[in-house]
C-alpha cells in the first residue's frame, strides 16, 4: 500500500520552502513541486566582468527577456508596471536584494485606522513569532532600536557599514530631522564589512553573502524527509468531491503525473497561485478553484516605485557593498491626515550602479564621456516604494494565446496606477529631492514610475473572515475547500511600503504552525 503524501507544497521559493521546512521538523511528509531546477553556485555571473551583461541577459529579473525555460509567457500590455519573478528552486530569493524590514501593525489595520480598503483578519503580532523564527534561519542583518517599528530580539548580525555614501545621506536626514534607520537585509554583514567587493548594479551577489530558501530552508527540510520534484510544471488540482483535492498533475520531460497527498499547499506567488487554481477549473468550479467570491485573481497589488539619483562632489568610489541594503526611511510612511492621499511610502538608499549600467542611464551624445567621468562612482540615489492599495480592476487572467514550454497558458497582468499611488510618488519625489539637495548632490535625473519594478507581488487571493470577500480565511485555507491551502503573497489584504519578503515567510510559518496545531 503506497504512502499518501500529507502535503504537496507547489513553489519552493520564500514562502514554499519555509513551509516545507515546518512542517518536515513536525514529522509530516512532505513533497515540493517545483517548475525550475537547482542552480549552483558556479552558475552565477559573480566575475565582475560580465555580471551586468548577464544582468541584461539571461539574468534579467523580467522572464520575459531572460526566457528562461522554466519561466511562463506574461503579457505586461495592459500595465505600466513589470512583474519580475524567478523560477528555480529557491525560487525569486535567488534574484532579490534581500532587503527585509517588516510591515508596521498598522499596515494590518488600515480600514480600522483610516477607514479605506480592508483590515487583515490577522494582526502584527499574530506575525510577530514567526518574524522573528524566520529572522534567526535567514540570519537578518541589523540594529534594534527603531523607533518605526515595534520593540525586537537583537538581530543574528549587525547591520552592514554604511559607508561614506550612507554617512553623508544619514547627515542629511539629522539636518532635516527625519527618521532614517540602517536596513535590515537577509546578507552576511561580517563578509561585506571586511571584504566589500564590487556588485554592479545587481542582486547577483557571491552566495555565501546572502541568504535564499535554497541555502537557508530546504537544506535542512532535506534532512528532515522532505523531497523536492524539480523541472515539474503543475498544470491542475484534481477534487476527489466538490470540497476536497485528491492531488495534483504535473508535467516533467512532456510527461504528466499525478501525485496524491492529503493536503494541497500553494507558494508559487501572486502571479502564479492564482495561474494555477484557474487552470485548475472543473465542474462546480468552472472560474477556477476556490473562486466562488469572484475575487481570485484580482486585487492585484505591486509596490509602484519611482526613483532618483543624484551626483555627490569629489572623486567618490560608491560602488563597493550591496546596492540596496544600506539605510531607509520611514518618516512619510503613515498616513497623515493633512496629506491629499492615503497611507505612505518608503525611502530606500542605493548607491552608485556599475560602469554598464551608468553609460546605459546617461544621455548619449558628445557630452557623453564627461558626464559619465562626472557621475560613476559619485552618485546616490533613492528608490521610493509606495504603498499600492487593492483594487478589484487590477487582476490577473489566463492567457490562451500565449502558452508556456509545456503548452499551458500564460498570464495576463491588467493594472493601472491608482491616483492615490500617483500622489505618493509625486510627494515623495519632491521631499527626495529636498534630502539629496541637503546632501549636497545635484539632481542628475528621477523616473516618476518605475517599469521594470514588478519585484512585489501580492493580492490576488486575499485572505478573509468572509467567503464573499476573501478566497481563504485567516488561516490560509481556500474557503472552497477542505484541504487546499495558500502560503504566498495572493493572501495579502494590503501591501504596506516595505518588502513583502519577511511578511511572506512569516504567514507561510504562521500557516504551518495552525496545521501542525490542528494535527495535534
Amino acid at each position: 500500500m503506497k504512502k499518501i503524501v500529507d502535503y504537496i507544497v507547489v513553489g519552493t521559493g520564500a514562502s514554499g520552502a519555509a513551509f516545507a521546512w515546518k512542517m518536515s521538523k513536525s514529522g509530516a511528509r512532505v513533497v515540493c513541486i517545483e517548475q525550475g531546477d537547482y542552480v549552483k553556485n558556479n552558475q552565477y555571473p559573480k566575475d565582475k566582468k560580465n555580471i551586468e551583461i548577464s544582468a541584461l541577459k539571461e539574468w534579467n529579473w523580467n522572464p520575459n527577456v531572460r526566457k528562461n525555460k522554466f519561466d511562463y509567457p506574461i503579457d505586461n500590455s495592459n500595465s505600466p508596471i513589470h512583474p519580475l519573478m524567478y523560477n528555480s528552486v529557491g525560487g525569486s530569493t535567488l534574484h532579490y536584494t534581500a532587503h527585509t524590514p517588516r510591515f508596521h501593525p498598522s499596515d494590518f489595520k488600515v480600514k480600522t485606522l483610516d477607514n479605506i480598503s480592508s483590515d487583515w483578519p490577522i494582526s502584527y503580532y499574530d506575525l510577530e513569532k514567526f518574524y522573528d523564527e524566520n529572522d534567526e534561519i535567514m540570519k537578518c542583518s541589523g540594529i534594534n532600536g527603531d523607533p518605526a517599528n515595534p520593540p525586537r530580539p537583537r538581530r543574528p548580525l549587525k547591520p552592514v557599514s554604511l559607508g561614506k555614501d550612507g554617512e553623508i545621506i544619514a547627515s542629511a536626514f539629522d539636518k532635516l530631522n527625519w527618521h532614517w534607520w540602517p536596513s535590515d537585509s537577509f546578507v552576511n554583514s561580517e563578509n561585506f564589512n571586511n571584504n566589500w567587493k564590487f556588485y554592479g548594479s545587481h542582486a547577483l551577489m557571491d552566495r555565501k553573502s546572502i541568504s535564499s530558501t535554497d541555502q537557508n530552508y530546504l537544506e535542512q527540510a532535506i534532512k528532515l524527509g522532505a523531497k523536492i520534484i524539480t523541472n515539474a510544471r503543475a498544470s491542475k488540482i484534481i477534487l476527489e468531491n466538490n470540497y476536497k483535492a485528491k492531488g495534483i498533475k504535473y508535467i516533467k520531460d512532456g510527461k504528466e503525473t499525478l501525485i496524491e497527498g492529503k493536503n494541497v499547499v500553494l507558494a508559487s506567488n501572486a502571479i502564479g497561485t492564482p495561474r494555477i487554481l484557474l487552470m485548475s477549473a472543473t465542474k462546480n468550479h468552472e472560474k477556477g478553484i476556490g473562486n466562488s467570491s469572484g475575487l481570485l485573481g484580482k486585487n492585484l497589488m505591486f509596490h509602484p516605485y519611482s526613483f532618483i539619483r543624484g551626483i555627490l562632489p569629489g572623486n567618490n568610489k560608491f560602488f563597493y557593498g550591496p546596492n540596496a541594503n544600506i539605510l531607509m526611511s520611514q518618516q512619510f510612511y503613515e498616513t497623515d491626515q493633512n496629506k491629499d492621499f492615503y497611507r505612505g511610502f518608503t525611502l530606500q538608499m542605493v548607491r552608485n550602479n556599475g560602469p554598464i549600467h551608468t553609460a546605459l542611464e546617461l544621455d548619449w551624445g558628445d557630452n557623453h564621456h564627461k558626464d559619465f567621468k562626472k557621475s560613476f562612482g559619485n552618485t546616490v540615489g533613492f528608490s521610493i516604494i509606495a504603498e499600492d492599495l487593492p483594487e478589484e480592476t487590477n487582476f490577473v487572467s489566463l492567457d490562451y494565446k500565449n502558452l508556456d514550454s509545456d503548452g499551458l497558458p500564460g498570464i495576463s497582468v491588467n493594472y493601472n496606477l491608482s491616483a492615490n499611488s500617483r500622489k505618493i510618488l509625486d510627494f515623495a519625489m519632491r521631499k527626495t529631492k529636498e534630502l539629496l539637495m541637503e546632501a549636497g548632490a545635484e539632481i542628475l535625473y528621477e523616473t516618476p514610475l518605475m517599469r521594470y519594478a514588478g519585484w512585489h507581488l501580492m493580492g490576488t487571493a486575499r485572505m478573509g473572515d468572509d467567503h464573499k470577500n476573501s478566497v481563504t480565511n485567516k488561516y490560509g485555507k481556500l474557503h472552497d475547500s477542505e484541504n487546499i491551502y495558500i502560503v504566498d503573497g495572493s493572501l495579502f489584504v494590503t501591501s504596506a511600503s516595505v518588502n513583502p519578503t519577511p511578511t511572506i515567510q512569516a504567514l507561510a510559518l504562521y500557516v504551518a504552525e495552525n496545521l501542525i496545531r490542528r494535527e495535534s
